[in-house]
């Protein structure tokens, strides 16, 4: 079964909502980047974060979310297009600590820090960037500090990523909640009271078989709302080829390019978003660093 972020909007328009099984897509996730148990809630928090945000953009249109924290996970970033193709990534995929029992995710997140958000256009040569300071780490709560400050849309916001005793993804998704601008506050405070009467968090609704439309409702009680059409099935998916590797490659800088050369043979580089491997000859190793060599003097 293909999922899809479901919409929905008030009746009166006052509120509009999103929400996701992820599960698959974060599953996919931790299989192709052998992500460890913590890495994996983290990046898969972004992951269905950004899915939600871009349900809401226009086709063709794209969210990235970048987090930079003080925590031993330190970044993390996801990108999410209109149509549910979305990715994500740290890389500290493999970080565990020495004891998971003294270790919360905001600690290895890390609540000190910035979260940047780019917004994608098409036929857009620059893309809007808005940046905050991150409020805690859990991600759900730093997304909705961004839509607050930069865009001043109070809002809901509430992943999960529940694992199993191996630290496997069992279920993963979330829900998102837009106040309107220029909304009276009887509408907040209820959506506010209406959660604050969960017991159960979002992944373990999930994993206990709730769909999407049951994720929203206890959210919505009492506020009549209509689903709106969202027909685009998410799925995990990386762009890259070889060419963009090879830019990669450029970042390495000229001394370790100059170690690869060194050894002469081709070299096998991998994706870090998904995995894939590609083999770079050694001659166009040669060619990158001559070019930044070059690009050096100038």
């Amino acid at each position: 079964m293909q999922h899809r972020v479901h919409r929905f909007v008030s009746n009166d328009l006052t509120l509009r909502a999103a929400a996701v099984n992820a599960t698959d897509v974060v599953k996919e996730m931790q299989k192709l980047q052998t992500l460890r148990p913590l890495p994996t809630v983290a990046v898969g928090r972004a992951v269905v974060g950004s899915l939600l945000m871009a349900s809401q953009l226009k086709d063709g249109q794209q969210v990235g979310l970048y987090f930079r924290s003080s925590g031993p996970i330190g970044a993390i970033y996801a990108e999410a297009h209109f149509d549910g193709r979305v990715r994500g990534y740290t890389p500290h995929a493999l970080y565990e600590p020495a004891n998971y029992d003294t270790l919360s995710l905001k600690d290895a997140v890390g609540k000190d820090g910035v979260l940047t958000v780019t917004r994608h256009q098409p036929f857009q040569k620059q893309p809007f960037t808005g940046s905050v300071e991150m409020v805690s780490g859990e991600i759900g709560d730093d997304i909705a500090n961004y839509l607050q400050k930069s865009q001043q849309i109070r809002s809901l916001v509430s992943l999960g990523v529940y694992l199993d005793s191996f630290g496997q993804v069992r279920a993963a998704g979330g829900l998102l909640i837009e106040v309107m601008p220029g909304v009276e506050d009887d509408i907040v405070d209820r959506v506010q009271k209406n959660a604050e009467k969960m017991s159960t968090g979002v992944s373990k609704l999930l994993l206990d078989g709730a769909n999407p439309i049951e994720l929203v409702k206890p959210y919505l009680d009492g506020i009549p709302f209509t689903e709106l059409d969202h027909d685009y099935p998410i799925s995990y998916s990386c762009p890259c080829d070889k060419d963009r590797v090879m830019q990669a490659l450029e970042i390495m800088g000229i001394a370790e390019l100059e170690d690869m050369v060194s050894k002469d043979e081709a070299a096998e580089v991998t994706c870090q978003m998904c995995g894939r491997p590609y083999e770079i000859p050694v001659d166009d190793l040669r060619e990158i660093k001559n070019r930044l060599f070059r690009n050096s003097l100038n």
